[in-house]
């Protein structure tokens, strides 16, 4: 079988960095004493000595100070990734439970509704809910949220909130971003390109996983991924921002490709062209090693090895020895939900 894949997953194309970031901020004179501004500015005074220092071959003593600085320990986000993914775990364990569990009632629901005939625009949106596949139900609400802050990005009033929040900063304290990040997007082609490699393949991933495993992956996908980007833009010295939903794309993906190696992907624009999902991983996966190694700023190449590396990891051992092993936390939710009667 054949699925289209966008030209994003070869290229990379609208990986924004802080050049987007700041291009959608345009701050104004009278801001250029906010801190954010501030600290951007001096991002690129560190830039200059640190490339000075490595040119000599050594670290002077100024530079590792700086160095402390700017870069936060990394055991808060390591802590928020470990904690966060059990919590999504856990959360979607309990979803499918709660889904599962109601079932029964809404088709009795349903049944008593028989004689109810609605009309109009919601009997339109019913009907196109109901032929819509479990993929399409589940990447609607995510494009939903993209949407929505892509274009909270371009309220002024809202800006410095959105940096703070929605992008991926190395130098800063707060954890959260490494979630909101997965759903930010400051560019039109980055976001849409995104979610049509997500539209491609949600609907496959979600019919191998179901939509709750697959939001699990999603979402942890996108925090290591973050966490990916930290780590290595802390070891190497690099402290410009990044943003956008290839982390955890790249988590479906490589989910993807290593549970249909044989499957057939095409470029979106060159439909004749089509690899193997096992080839186009593997290119994947080789060019942003080589973006890691070379350095290469342009796109958050860290941050697509961590999210295609947890896919991975997730379709050759998480699915079976984690997700499918879940029953111990349904048996203690249920307990919780339905307490034993006594007698």
């Amino acid at each position: 079988m054949a699925y289209n894949m966008a030209l994003r997953s070869f290229l990379h194309i609208g990986d924004s960095t802080y050049k987007c970031v700041f291009t959608a901020i345009k701050f104004k004179p009278k801001l250029y004493i906010v801190k954010g501004y501030k600290q951007i500015r001096n991002f690129h005074k560190f830039r200059g000595k640190t490339k000075l220092s490595q040119s000599s071959n050594s670290l002077s003593e100024e530079l590792l100070k700086k160095q402390s600085e700017y870069f936060p320990n990394l055991w808060k986000p390591f802590t928020f990734t470990i904690i966060f993914s059990a919590t999504t775990f856990i959360a979607t364990a309990i979803w499918e439970y709660e889904r599962v569990r109601d079932k029964t009632y809404r088709i009795i629901r349903s049944y008593k509704q028989w004689g109810i005939h609605r009309t109009g625009w919601r009997h339109t949106m019913e009907n196109w809910w109901k032929n819509l596949s479990e993929g399409e139900r589940i990447f609607i609400p995510i494009c939903f949220l993209n949407v929505l802050v892509f274009l909270s990005w371009h309220i002024p009033a809202f800006r410095l909130t959105m940096y703070r929040y929605f992008s991926c900063t190395p130098t800063t304290s707060r954890c959260w971003p490494m979630l909101f990040v997965t759903f930010s997007h400051c560019s039109l082609l980055h976001l849409i390109v995104n979610m049509y490699v997500l539209y491609g393949f949600s609907k496959i991933a979600v019919a191998q996983l179901g939509r709750e495993q697959f939001l699990a992956l999603y979402l942890i996908s996108g925090v290591v991924s973050s966490f990916s980007s930290y780590l290595y833009k802390a070891v190497v010295g690099i402290r410009d921002p990044s943003l956008g939903a290839s982390g955890a794309i790249m988590g479906v993906f490589g989910f993807v490709c290593t549970q249909f190696p044989n499957a057939y992907l095409s470029i979106i624009f060159l439909p004749m062209f089509k690899f193997t999902a096992n080839t186009v991983m593997k290119a994947v996966m080789g060019l942003d090693t080589l973006g890691c190694l070379m350095r290469w700023q342009r796109f958050d190449h860290a941050a697509h090895l961590g999210g295609a590396l947890f896919g991975i990891f997730w379709q050759m051992w998480g699915s079976a020895n984690i997700w499918q092993k879940r029953e111990p936390v349904l048996v203690f939710w249920h307990q919780i939900r339905e307490p034993p009667r006594s007698n």
